[in-house]
């Protein structure tokens, strides 16, 4: 039996936000808590108040803002010699990193979270740092190495009935299924991670879990309508806690499913959206994978074919250089699709990158 919802990265005299709290309204409580304990002179909660305003930064896409507080945060928590605080802000830093496409930065910032979390005794702070490691891996495409944490994590968080890390391992495991072509398994998934999520009021996982149903339903069945309607859905709650990140992706997706139904100049439209989105906020692994959709949707519409293979191989470097080790199949599969030859351009461009 789950319980609702709860954020724990919401610490100190912050406990009293919800899950659901709009980013906003965090940053503005997170905000004048920390300038009251920086007046006090106490460093303990003014740690803790900054995690929160780190991640409120974060989740809103301000990543200069994001990492100017979690490494505040981090500062303050070794004034106060408090170990679990420091390994919260380097959980919110290591998070920070992935979502800016600095991979390697993210393990070694989560893997110390992890360590310090279990020195200073915080569970939930170690589970939320191997959980970070898993999805950076899992991400990278590393599936083999990270699925084996993923259900370790998703056995933990279900024997301890905790709603919101249950429906973040069901989520990732269903994203690798549907990665590797099982999309029954994937659909099940992402079904019962909306389930829990929904009962337990955790609106952000339920908006994640609902885009994945809605990749699922487009991919197997070739339901677009009813993929866009998921979409819709998450992206109301995405707009009403303005999950900036979230919402870019749910755009992208939207791209993704009416790319499939042949839709190509509203794909074009979408991805052109998302691609902006993601570079507001600096986010690259995003733009990336927003730049790959309208490359192809530009093709379908009559783009030149040596431009469209070059946009491909540099997608390749690009991809390469952030750390996603399924970068050369995602291309070549585009090359495939178009039926384009790459005349080795992406072993070349990624050759380049790997130098």
């Amino acid at each position: 039996m789950y319980g609702k919802a709860f954020a724990p990265e919401y610490q100190g005299a912050l406990t009293t936000l919800s899950v659901n709290s709009s980013l906003t309204d965090v940053l503005a409580a997170g905000t004048e808590q920390l300038r009251a304990a920086e007046r006090a002179g106490k460093p303990g909660e003014a740690a803790r108040s900054g995690l929160a305003v780190a991640e409120a930064h974060r989740r809103l896409g301000r990543v200069e803002d994001a990492d100017r507080a979690w490494k505040a945060s981090y500062r303050a928590a070794r004034r106060a010699e408090d170990v679990a605080a420091m390994a919260w802000a380097l959980w919110s830093g290591g998070t920070l990193a992935r979502q800016r496409g600095a991979l390697r930065l993210a393990r070694r910032l989560l893997q110390l979270a992890a360590d310090l979390g279990e020195r200073g005794g915080d569970i939930v702070v170690r589970g939320y740092s191997l959980a970070g490691l898993a999805e950076t891996g899992r991400i990278q495409g590393d599936y083999e190495a990270v699925g084996r944490l993923h259900e370790q994590l998703l056995a933990e968080a279900r024997r301890r009935g905790e709603a919101r890390h249950t429906v973040w391992a069901l989520e990732g495991i269903a994203q690798m299924h549907r990665n590797t072509g099982d999309y029954d398994t994937a659909y099940a998934l992402f079904e019962e991670s909306a389930e829990i999520a929904a009962r337990a009021d955790d609106r952000r996982g339920h908006a994640w879990a609902l885009r994945g149903l809605a990749d699922v339903v487009s991919v197997r069945d070739g339901d677009t309508g009813r993929a866009l309607e998921l979409l819709s859905e998450a992206e109301a709650t995405c707009r009403a806690m303005r999950l900036s990140s979230a919402l870019a992706y749910n755009h992208k997706m939207r791209g993704n499913v009416l790319y499939r139904a042949g839709r190509y100049a509203e794909a074009r439209a979408l991805y052109e959206q998302a691609l902006a989105e993601f570079r507001e906020m600096s986010e690259p692994r995003g733009e990336a994978l927003s730049r790959l959709g309208l490359a192809k949707s530009l093709a379908r519409l009559g783009r030149d074919r040596a431009e469209t293979a070059a946009e491909l191989s540099d997608l390749a470097g690009t991809l390469e250089r952030i750390g996603l080790r399924h970068a050369r199949e995602m291309v070549a599969r585009a090359y495939d699709e178009l039926g384009i030859s790459d005349a080795g351009l992406v072993e070349a461009r990624v050759a380049e990158v790997a130098r």
